[in-house]
């Protein structure tokens, strides 16, 4: 039997507890696990690297709800990142990257994977030929980011999917921006799905993680073996946090998506602002395409400065019930700058971003409260 996603996202892999009847998985807080004899673990549980049922509830809801049949927890997203990297590609391999992507993924790339072998071409992600343009024969993954980060830029995913297939390459889709919620990847022929479960799987900014998703069961299996072996796993207490967190994942973004459109509406036309940047708005570029594969549009909003970057810094700084903060998808609205902080590793490459853009994350909070701080806030 089918279920919905709010369903799945309280009950998948969250059976009551056998022992007590305790309907929330318990955290499992140790380190070992006692063993029946030599060789014959219980369940399968001999230490909590390998193995932490508190992880496992987590992992086995992650697969639920984007649709795949292994998910794999980690400490952040930059740790699953990098498992997926040393498992799929060997040095002297290639990867395609989006040219307005994370700060932390292209640091990722550039300063760390470059240097143990592995070569990478950035790619504008909303252009089909330019991904295409970009793919060599030793290309092993078309990596990509939609929405982007933070140029909210939209890529379509199956085009794409089968631009990345004929190369004989994975399309693997950081899926953080949309959340499960808005958008499963793998649906649309992704071969793996990453998370920052930091932001809107976990939701509210105590919590620090990241996810694998995959449909294919080899190919999780060799991720499981890297999980292990490099050992950057989610703990149980931040697995337990974030479990919580995917229970209200769809009313919450529903929320952020209300709230989303509505500030989109009122910064769209501001003579202090040159240009807004929401997949939701008629005008983006990629609206036609987000619209066909997401369920909305989700809570991220950029917009560039009338004034230019020391006008955006002002914005930023003025901001009240906006908190100036890096990170996204918590309950609460965040407002940053990208070019001094969190893009700050791209600068003076070809993933460097406008000096005069400001990132918002809109929270759930009483919408014309949030209108009204960043009214002040525009000066």
């Amino acid at each position: 039997m089918s279920h919905g996603f709010e369903t799945l996202a309280i009950h998948a892999g969250q059976d009551p507890e056998t022992r007590t009847g305790a309907v929330i998985p318990p955290i499992y807080q140790t380190s070992t696990y006692a063993q029946e004899a030599v060789g014959a673990p219980r369940q399968g549980y001999e230490y909590s690297r390998s193995g932490n049922p508190t992880r496992d509830a987590l992992q086995e809801c992650l697969a639920a709800l984007e649709g795949g049949r292994v998910g794999l927890a980690f400490a952040s997203g930059l740790a699953a990142e990098d498992a997926l990297l040393r498992a799929v590609c060997r040095p002297g391999d290639h990867v395609v990257i989006p040219d307005d992507a994370y700060g932390g993924t292209y640091r990722l790339f550039a300063r760390v994977a470059e240097r143990w072998g592995l070569e990478y071409s950035p790619a504008k992600v909303s252009d089909v030929d330019a991904v295409r343009a970009a793919i060599r024969p030793n290309t092993k993954i078309v990596w990509i980011e939609t929405p982007t980060n933070p140029l909210l830029g939209i890529a379509d995913i199956a085009t794409l999917a089968g631009v990345a297939h004929d190369a004989g390459a994975l399309l693997v889709v950081d899926n953080t921006f949309a959340s499960p919620y808005l958008q499963q990847p793998l649906a649309h022929g992704a071969d793996v799905v990453v998370h920052s479960t930091t932001k809107y799987v976990g939701g509210h900014s105590d919590v620090v993680g990241g996810a694998l998703v995959v449909a294919d069961t080899a190919l999780g299996d060799e991720l499981r073996y890297h999980q292990n072996a490099m050992g950057a796993i989610n703990g149980p207490f931040d697995a337990w946090l974030t479990l919580r967190g995917l229970k209200t994942l769809g009313v919450r973004m529903d929320r952020h998506c209300d709230n989303a459109e509505r500030i989109a509406a009122f910064l769209d036309g501001n003579a202090k602002i040159a240009q807004v940047i929401y997949p939701g708005l008629p005008s983006h570029p990629g609206h036609e395409v987000a619209a066909k594969q997401m369920r909305r549009f989700g809570g991220m909003i950029s917009f560039r400065a009338a004034g230019g970057e020391e006008h955006a810094v002002e914005i930023c700084n003025r901001a009240r019930l906006f908190v100036l903060a890096e990170s996204l998808g918590g309950v609460e609205s965040l407002i940053e700058h990208p070019g001094r902080m969190t893009h700050a590793s791209a600068a003076g490459s070809p993933l460097e971003v406008p000096g005069d853009l400001v990132r918002l994350s809109v929270g759930i909070e009483t919408v014309d409260d949030l209108l009204a701080d960043l009214e002040q806030a525009l000066g």
